[in-house]
């Protein structure tokens, strides 16, 4: 018997009609979870944060009058009327507040970043500024960092003795680019492999991953065109964007409603001043993005770019060899046709143990960028004996070999993710992105928590990674773990106690879900999670 205003049946009706459109679009369940921080928590982060800066500034008060020495690289002060070369606040928050917990990054290691590994023990002298080498290594710790997906970052088996082979008969490096006389037989061979694996016409392969974004985006859009990117893409996306001379929008995290918006606009309003249509439309995407451990709505934004005739351009540096019943990415995952994405770039250091990345799409599109990209023209070829690791490898993955090996790696990495994700969600964590994806952030929050976080589970013998501002927001810092296919159960039932006790110690269990169920889902929660 309640009255409601006939505008909000009308939202409610639409939002209706459009979840439904999109349910026919996924052949199963999507479920992301990204649970709202508790107000608290936000409020205290916001204070640990003020009351680091103000200690900055104290510190950096008693650094100007000589009372406190500074190690780190500052302005002279002949040179105060010169172009600054640091960003004022970044600079002041390495000095001040990543200092403090610098002892959880760039840590060496001594072994193979297997599913264990040996780490150097260093200690600091003088607060994390330098670090000197004790000569002791830790030994065995498991490694819940590296984004070594299907177990083949390995020195024994048969990938090594491949990549051994290969070594000897070509040796290390190649000294030249493709273009003159550095294509070797083995980079044409890993290029088919590559079309083969991935359902598209032709590859190309280029000897860094980083570089594969940011050097070949420029080669596809320019000055009148206009690019599309999430939010949160990673930062060779970003850079390739930037250096494209393209115009540049952004759209909310995997926010269908809000790129349809700028598609729209971009359609009706054309470029700027001129009014004339944009030359090309290109939207950038990832897979899987790395921080939030969420997946592309593929399938939508599939739909969107035919609807508005863009083009789209597909990262899968994680999601390739980690996504799929194939373990052919997120267009695999999905069930969709490799046809519908106009490039797809991926990367060969995850999955598949090496180094690079390729791009893949077209034949017409493929022979363009061997003319006009900056990585294939300048840059040195691919390593013989990495080339070897890869093609080895995904061999593996498509069962070429022989042997079902790539396929119970698969099927493992499956099964590790799914049962890590449900422990750490029964303990009561924050944890981010969807379900099936290996890439875990467990939310931390206040940053002395952040260094605490890593020190505590080091000395359980368990290696993770933490990160911070600026890889995140400022207030949502985070562990991320990288499942992997050879942890064995043992070893994640090790990785757990060890996280749930130190989540105990830190008190970071700060979900409101129900930690034994799944949260039930009613009209509102439908509703809050479909908000702008």
């Amino acid at each position: 018997n309640y009255h409601i205003p006939h505008n909000y049946l009308l939202y409610l009706f639409r939002l209706y009609n459009h979840h439904a459109s999109c349910t026919l679009l996924y052949k199963k369940p999507f479920v992301e979870s990204f649970e709202e921080t508790p107000l608290l928590v936000a409020v205290l982060t916001y204070m640990g944060y003020g009351i680091l800066t103000i200690f900055g500034y104290l510190r950096d008060f008693l650094r100007d009058w000589k009372f406190e020495k500074c190690h780190l690289a500052r302005e002279r002060e002949e040179q105060k009327d010169f172009v600054p070369l640091y960003q004022d606040f970044e600079n002041f928050y390495t000095r001040n507040l990543y200092m403090r917990i610098r002892d959880n990054w760039n840590r060496p290691i001594c072994s193979v970043p297997g599913a264990k590994m040996d780490l150097v023990e260093r200690v600091t002298p003088d607060y994390n500024w330098t670090f000197e080498h004790t000569g002791n290594v830790l030994k065995d710790v498991i490694n819940m960092g590296s984004y070594n997906y299907l177990g083949f970052a390995e020195n024994t088996g048969t990938c090594a003795d491949a990549a051994s082979e290969c070594t000897v008969k070509y040796g290390v490096g190649v000294s030249s680019t493709r273009q003159e006389i550095g294509n070797l037989d083995k980079h044409e061979e890993l290029e088919k492999l590559v079309a083969g694996f991935l359902g598209v016409e032709s590859s190309m392969a280029f000897g860094m991953g980083f570089a594969t974004n940011s050097m070949n985006i420029p080669a596809l859009t320019g000055k009148g065109c206009l690019i599309l990117s999430d939010e949160l893409n990673h930062a060779s996306l970003v850079l390739g964007a930037r250096l494209s001379g393209s115009t540049i929008r952004v759209f909310k995290h995997n926010n269908m409603q809000s790129l349809e918006k700028l598609l729209r606009d971009a359609i009706v309003h054309g470029q700027p001043r001129t009014h004339r249509p944009w030359k090309k439309i290109l939207i950038l995407v990832e897979g899987i993005y790395s921080m939030e451990g969420s997946i592309v709505r593929l399938p939508e934004v599939i739909a969107l770019k035919k609807k508005y005739e863009a083009y789209l351009y597909l990262d899968e540096a994680h999601s390739i060899g980690a996504l799929g019943p194939r373990g052919r990415g997120v267009v695999d995952y999905f069930g969709l046709d490799p046809s519908d994405v106009d490039i797809m770039m991926g990367t060969f250091t995850k999955s598949f143990g090496a180094a690079g990345g390729y791009i893949g799409g077209k034949k017409e599109l493929i022979d363009y960028l061997r003319l006009h990209s900056h990585s294939a023209i300048h840059a040195t070829s691919m390593s013989p004996p990495i080339t070897q690791q890869i093609i080895t490898s995904m061999k593996c993955i498509m069962g070429e070999d022989g042997t079902t090996l790539g396929q119970e790696r698969l099927c493992q990495l499956s099964e590790n993710t799914t049962y890590f994700r449900r422990r750490l969600h029964e303990m009561g964590f924050i944890i981010y992105g969807n379900n099936d994806s290996p890439v875990v952030p467990l939310m931390l929050y206040m940053p002395a928590k952040i260094g605490a976080f890593g020190r505590e589970m080091l000395k359980r013998n368990i290696g993770t990674v933490v990160v911070g501002f600026p890889a995140t927001p400022i207030i949502e810092s985070r562990a991320r773990f990288c499942v992997s296919a050879a942890h064995t159960r043992e070893m994640l039932d090790k990785a757990l106690n060890a996280i749930s006790e130190v989540g105990d110690l830190l008190q970071l269990k700060y979900s409101r879900k129900n930690r034994h169920g799944s949260e039930g889902t009613d009209c509102f929660s439908f509703l809050e999670s479909h908000q702008d």
